[in-house]
């Protein structure tokens, strides 16, 4: 499918209630057209008190008020949310509202958005491929112009990894910028909610609507929501560091990509620094034991009793059952690792050496970061995978590998493609903790060097 032309959100701010309300409209023609992508779960509804107001998708793990929240799962069919999440509240006040919801694999745990109860969405740019997760549902859409900008979350990668996919810009905001009042909880110490939009300027211009402090959440920094947008400065020249050993794990396409985007870099002025970080290896196993860890002790509240779907039996531990059978395969399989991970006698073997090595990648990327602004990665060591091509759940885990080491550290990057023929190719910037203005510097310098 053809990537569809669409107003950006820095547009759209300039429009009258008038030209914003055709805007809608335009959008539900295209959405309507475009339902074999099944980026959209919930078809958006044009309201009276969203008026004038800006559309933007919301993805299935964040709430909105008087609206049904699933999180893609049969388990929460039914539930609608008493109350607004914070990123939510912040765009109402902003002028700009919730328009649809997007599709994701089951409470976030997945790579391609094949693991929803909604069915696989497509990718525009290929309907034979997946468009990534989880955010897959929220990346699709931006790719294929049926919407202006979408929120999504990333636990391990599940905004970057789709826009690479998809050849849209995703932006993971340090841990604690923004707040995560009204995101239903997959792994705690993980996930943020950030921006899939066209374009850099528009990421930048949602973050600083979405950021800043929230009395509603421990997790969140008392810092001031960002300025980045009127600040953006796309001649500004870095150190970056490149990990050169990373490299060897991507395919051929993601390797000559990589290597075409640090002469373009070079030849931009900025400087290039080679270094050497913990094995690969010691990413994937640490962020799968804490986020199937937590996962366990998160999911432990959807029980049929007081929310959700549920399915009644003779007893209450048939209810119990009955309920919590309504989690997809996926799901079930990580409260059961997460769940042993924690038990008595593993506890020490697994969680607690996971949370050492997880300090340890924290110490090497702040090492990295004394003589370098930043660190420059591919997203993913492939492009879409065609659907049903990964056989196993661990060929899925391992298309993480570059992404997750952010979330461990808590660290921002940002997702942009420098390649979108044949099959769109993202690389991501990483930064310092709450010093998102470099990486959206860098990628917009890079941006408009490419004219993608």
């Amino acid at each position: 499918m053809k990537q569809k032309s669409q107003i950006t959100l820095k547009q759209a701010m300039s429009l009258k209630q008038g030209e914003m309300e055709e805007i809608k409209l335009d959008l539900l023609k295209k959405i309507e057209s475009t339902k074999e992508l099944n980026a959209y779960i919930q078809t958006p509804i044009m309201q009276e008190k969203d008026k004038g107001k800006i559309p933007i998708l919301i993805k299935d793990n964040i709430c909105v008020k008087d609206s049904e929240v699933t999180c893609a799962s049969k388990i929460l069919h039914g539930f609608t949310s008493p109350y607004n999440a914070t990123v939510v509240e912040k765009l109402l006040d902003s002028n700009m509202c919730a328009f649809g919801r997007a599709n994701m694999d089951e409470f976030g745990m997945g790579s391609t958005t094949e693991k929803s109860c909604y069915g696989r969405t497509k990718n525009p740019c290929d309907t034979s491929r997946v468009p990534g997760g989880s955010s897959g549902g929220s990346a699709a859409a931006i790719a294929a112009g049926i919407a202006i900008a979408s929120l999504g979350s990333d636990t391990g990668g599940s905004i970057r990894q789709p826009a690479s996919y998809c050849g849209v810009v995703g932006l993971k905001p340090t841990y604690g910028r923004v707040s995560r009042y009204g995101l239903v909880a997959y792994s705690s110490s993980l996930e943020q909610i950030g921006p899939i939009t066209q374009n850099v300027e528009d990421a930048s211009l949602l973050l600083d609507i979405i950021s800043g402090k929230c009395n509603k959440d421990s997790t969140c920094m008392s810092l001031e929501s960002t300025c980045t947008f009127s600040q953006l400065n796309p001649d500004k020249s870095f150190k970056i560091a490149i990990l050169e050993d990373f490299i060897q794990e991507a395919s051929e396409s993601v390797q000559n990509a990589y290597s075409q985007t640090i002469k373009i870099l070079e030849s931009m002025g900025h400087t290039l620094i080679p270094k050497k970080m913990l094995n690969l290896d010691y990413h994937i196993t640490t962020y799968y034991i804490i986020a199937m860890a937590e996962a366990s002790a998160n999911l432990a509240r959807f029980d049929g009793v007081r929310y959700g779907s549920r399915l009644e039996g003779k007893n209450l531990a048939d209810l119990y059952f009955n309920s919590r059978s309504q989690f997809g395969d996926e799901v079930k399989k990580r409260i059961l690792l997460g769940s042993f991970v924690l038990s008595s006698g593993y506890y020490d073997a697994y969680y607690l050496q996971a949370q050492k090595v997880r300090t340890l990648i924290k110490q090497q990327y702040n090492e990295i970061f004394q003589d370098c602004d930043m660190i420059f990665l591919p997203v993913a060591p492939d492009v879409a995978p065609t659907f049903d091509s990964t056989k196993s759940s661990l060929e899925m885990y391992l298309s993480d590998i570059y992404t997750i080491g952010v979330n461990l550290a808590g660290l921002p990057a940002i997702s942009i493609p420098v390649q979108k023929d044949p099959l769109p190719i993202g690389m991501q910037f990483i930064t310092k903790s709450f010093e998102e203005q470099n990486i959206l510097d860098i990628a917009f310098g890079l941006e408009r060097e490419l004219g993608l």
